[in-house]
């Protein structure tokens, strides 16, 4: 599905954008924040990145599919610098995280960030949705799980029907709830299950199809795939490596997402290793998923993932491929790896006189979601589906919070300080 946005001229959006704003530009102001921060000439490639320690992953959801939102957080990212933008296996968001990467390079010549899928070899907290029937809610029940929702995706409306009664006359009935879950919104968190005080809100879980995601992977639009896997076991990541094994060779990077599993994590690490070894013909990563989907609940989040990292990183006998932070992370994160020593600590390669960063980078979800989809939730409520381009004002709004974010890892030098 390819999305058309009008500003004072058409937006075309389908892998060739033409952004046109007049003579007088009102984007301006961000081509300026953008050059003061060097960010067009401090870009490496994302392998480099992953190299020296200061990668930036920008996690838009396994299950998460508003392809307008999707598609503006993809352009905000790109231009703050991300290595990588990790999607939904699905045509519609790989296209909108494309569109947002092109619209971005438009605005300013910038590297091209990797876009990543994300599949799973069984049932994963990453890969379902939340769904009950609004109809069965009490009219009276305080929505608790609409209140803790962090992607906005419960909405409830009360429809006041009316009845006809004897004479002509009418009453107002019962209010009756509509709405609920807003599939392409939920991303599975979980938050809402245990606050519904009546229990109506079920767990449907899936499982992507490995033969529709191989051929994604063939794709030009597809630069990398992250298979998220329990860690308990191989035998079901080894059939789902055995379908996607002929679409690997297009790839960049491949990268496997994993919770911490105790002692068990570096044997099953190897032996996932060993399974993919013989079709690897790129680059590997390790997310290390410490505490998944939290990093915009407060700054504890992050602290289950610095910790994994911490382990994972001083084992000897862990395989070969970077490590990556996920779970949990957010503004904080930086700092609990210094003081652990982890930020961008080099170690000596099998290749002479070759450096690589202890830990690769970093992978944001939730928190960067939120932090820039405060202003896309003020942009829509004052002027509906739209591109982020087509307002210069919150474009500059979104892209300063992207940029603290990013920065932090980048390590980027505004000669002015920037004023969020």
């Amino acid at each position: 599905m390819a999305m058309s946005f009008y500003c004072s001229s058409a937006i075309h959006t389908q892998h060739q954008v033409n952004v046109s704003f007049g003579s007088k530009n009102p984007l301006q102001n961000v081509k300026n924040l953008i050059k003061s921060f060097e960010i067009p000439s401090k870009s490496c490639s994302p392998h480099v990145s992953l190299q020296q320690g200061n990668w930036v992953k920008l996690i838009c959801g396994a299950s998460f599919e508003d392809v307008v939102d999707i598609r503006n957080l993809s352009l905000v990212y790109t231009l703050a610098g991300v290595d990588c933008i990790d999607c939904a296996a699905d045509p519609s968001v790989i296209n909108a995280v494309n569109e947002g990467i092109e619209t971005a390079r438009e605005i300013v010549s910038i590297r091209r960030p990797w876009v990543m899928i994300s599949v799973n070899d069984d049932e994963d907290l990453h890969f379902r949705k939340a769904e009950f029937d609004p109809e069965d809610c009490p009219s009276d029940c305080s929505r608790p799980c609409e209140n803790v929702c962090p992607a906005n995706a419960i909405s409830f409306e009360r429809e006041n029907s009316t009845m006809e009664v004897p004479f002509g006359s009418y009453q107002k009935a019962k209010p009756k709830m509509q709405g609920g879950v807003i599939t392409e919104r939920c991303y599975g968190c979980g938050r809402c299950f245990p606050v519904c005080p009546y229990d109506k809100i079920r767990e449907i879980t899936y499982v992507r199809d490995a033969m529709a995601t191989a051929e994604l992977l063939k794709t030009n639009d597809v630069d990398a795939v992250e298979i998220h896997t329990s860690g308990r076991q191989t035998n079901l990541f080894k059939e789902l490596w055995d379908d996607l094994a002929n679409s690997v060779k297009y790839l960049r990077l491949v990268a496997v997402s994993l919770p911490d599993t105790g002692d068990a994590t570096i044997s099953t690490m190897n032996q996932m290793y060993a399974i993919m070894e013989p079709h690897l013909s790129c680059f590997n990563l390790w997310q290390l998923d410490g505490r998944p989907m939290s990093g915009d609940i407060g700054r504890g989040a992050t602290r289950e993932s610095i910790a994994f990292a911490v382990r994972i990183a001083a084992s000897s006998e862990r395989p070969p491929g970077f490590l990556q932070l996920a779970g949990g992370t957010n503004v904080h994160t930086v700092d609990g790896l210094k003081k652990r020593g982890l930020f961008r600590t080099h170690i000596t390669c099998a290749e002479p006189n070759h450096l690589q960063s202890l830990i690769g980078g970093i992978a944001y979800g939730g928190y960067a979601r939120k932090i820039v989809g405060r202003v896309l939730s003020s942009m829509g409520s004052e002027n509906g589906v739209t591109g982020i381009e087509c307002h210069a004002e919150h474009l500059l709004k979104a892209l300063k919070e992207a940029l603290h974010l990013v920065g932090s890892v980048k390590s980027y030098n505004h000669p002015n300080g920037m004023q969020r």
